[in-house]
């Protein structure tokens, strides 16, 4: 099934060239926000990575509802996108606030009792709370607008798809990884290839000077020159990854939700003689 939605992923972006307008917008967003890190700093970038998000998540509502539509036009994806779009945010800041609330939560309480929070803390709670999470609610938005669920039923619904399904799911996410990690490897070749005078100092790092290694040394490293260039390599990234990623998702959801069985409890009572009624 996997592989079934993976192949109508390319026929779609094949075919609709629409669909890849919000990987444009999430990768301009994405090289700006990094041209601002290193011009600005990161106190404004911050700032302004919460407005970049909502406004890709507009365009990325389009786009599934687009599919779910079967319409082309880049009208219905910014209509479609405006319609849906704080139906599936509202559900998207309880996930996240949960997951904050979860890490506040074991932090104050290991503070509590003495215990310092460490990196290795951090990995567990990323390994064994951020991560299930994601993975289970990671259909959501598709359930609200392939099937038009609410907060919380987008949220069971996600659920149950990864539950009823989950070895069509494991092969779907190890698909995404292999996908994502193909094309930035050779984003990364070529990037590493445009900035080969500038990384040539790094070669002769010895072992404590890789580990204590900061961003802001790179940036130093590579330059203004190859700052632009890095924003462009992140730009193609941006603009290839989403379309495809996301276009996978409504494909893979459209074949698997079918599959699933919601099943729904009657409401109603026993007579005094047995019989039920149905509300």
């Amino acid at each position: 099934m996997s592989l079934d939605a993976l192949r109508d992923t390319v026929n779609l972006l094949a075919k609709v060239p629409v669909l890849w307008v919000p990987g444009l917008v999430c990768g301009f967003l994405s090289a700006v926000l990094w041209l601002l890190l290193n011009q600005a700093g990161p106190f404004f970038a911050g700032r302004l990575l919460i407005i970049f998000l909502l406004v890709a998540l507009f365009f990325i509502t389009g786009m599934l509802s687009m599919i779910k539509k079967n319409d082309p036009a880049i009208r219905s994806m910014l209509t479609d996108g405006a319609a849906y779009y704080f139906k599936v945010l509202v559900p998207s800041l309880m996930i996240v606030f949960g997951i904050i609330l979860v890490f506040v939560m074991v932090v104050l309480t290991l503070s509590l009792i003495g215990v310092k929070p460490d990196s290795g803390l951090l990995t567990f709670l990323v390994i064994g709370v951020v991560l299930p999470t994601i993975v289970l609610t990671f259909f959501y938005d598709t359930a609200v607008i392939f099937e038009d669920k609410k907060v919380f039923g987008s949220l069971r619904r996600s659920i149950d798809i990864v539950t009823t399904n989950l070895v069509e799911v494991v092969l779907f996410f190890t698909s995404c990884f292999l996908i994502v990690m193909s094309i930035s490897f050779v984003l990364m070749v070529a990037w590493t290839a445009l900035l080969a005078d500038q990384l040539e100092p790094m070669t002769r790092f010895n072992e404590t000077q890789i580990y204590t290694f900061s961003p802001e040394q790179l940036s130093g490293l590579i330059g203004q020159d190859g700052i632009w260039i890095t924003s462009l390599i992140i730009f193609v990234w941006m603009t290839i990854i989403i379309p495809i990623i996301y276009t996978y998702k409504a494909c893979f959801y459209q074949r698997v939700a079918g599959k699933v069985t919601q099943i729904q409890q009657e409401v109603g009572e026993f007579d005094n003689k047995g019989r039920w009624y149905k509300y």
